[in-house]
C-alpha cells in the first residue's frame, strides 16, 4: 500500500489531514479492497483519497458542507483518478437520510459542532465489527466523543500523537498541533 504525501494534495484554505496523523488514523480503520467506507467532514479529500486507493474494489462516500473545501475536495479526486467516489454536499446531520447502505468504516474528521448527534446517527449506518476513527484537536470534543461511543458500547480507544518537523538550514524543529485520534469498533 502506497501512502500519499502531503505536498501530492491540492490544498487551498480548507483543513487537511496531515500525513502521520492520516496514516494511523487509516491504519486504525483497517480497511480492506472491497470495503464500502465514509468521510464525515472531507475537507480537502486527503483521507477520502487515500481511502479509495485502498479501497479499490469498493466505494468512498465523502461528506463536506463547505464550498471551498468542496472545491478542492473535487480537484483532488480529480488528480487522483478516484472512480470509486461519491461526494454528499451538505452539513452531515441534514445529508444523513440521504445516504444509503452500511458502512465498514467510517472516518471523522470535521463535526462542525455536532460531534455527539453525528456520532449517534451515523453509528446506525456501521455495519458489527465496523470501525469509527474520529480526529480531534479539542479536549472538549474528544470529551464527548468518548462519552457517546462509551454509551453506544463501542470497544473505544485514544491515542494523541504529536508531529514536529524541521524547517530551515537549521533543522528547527516546528510543532502542529498534537491531535487526539480516537479508534472505535462497533460490537
Amino acid at each position: 500500500m502506497i501512502f500519499i504525501r502531503d505536498e501530492e494534495f491540492i490544498r487551498g484554505n480548507c483543513p487537511m489531514t496531515k500525513e502521520e496523523v492520516r496514516i494511523l488514523s487509516i491504519a486504525k480503520l483497517e480497511l480492506q479492497q472491497d470495503f464500502n467506507v465514509m468521510e464525515i467532514g472531507a475537507g480537502s479529500g486527503s483521507v477520502t483519497v487515500q481511502m479509495s486507493k485502498i479501497c479499490t474494489m469498493g466505494k468512498v462516500t465523502a461528506v463536506e458542507m463547505d464550498s471551498e473545501a468542496l472545491d478542492v475536495l473535487y480537484k483532488n479526486i480529480e488528480k487522483f483518478n478516484c472512480k470509486n467516489v461519491t461526494v454528499v454536499e451538505g452539513e452531515a446531520l441534514q445529508v444523513e437520510p440521504e445516504i444509503n447502505g452500511s458502512f465498514h468504516a467510517i472516518f471523522v474528521g470535521g463535526s462542525g459542532g455536532n460531534i455527539e448527534d453525528i456520532i449517534r446517527k451515523y453509528s446506525l449506518k456501521l455495519k458489527d465489527k465496523g470501525k469509527m476513527v474520529l480526529n480531534f484537536i479539542t479536549i472538549d470534543n474528544l470529551y464527548k466523543a468518548m462519552k457517546v461511543l462509551k454509551e453506544l458500547n463501542f470497544q473505544v480507544q485514544c491515542t494523541q500523537i504529536a508531529v514536529s518537523k524541521t524547517k530551515g538550514k537549521s533543522s528547527m524543529l516546528f510543532a502542529n498541533n498534537p491531535i487526539f485520534i480516537v479508534a472505535a469498533e462497533k460490537v
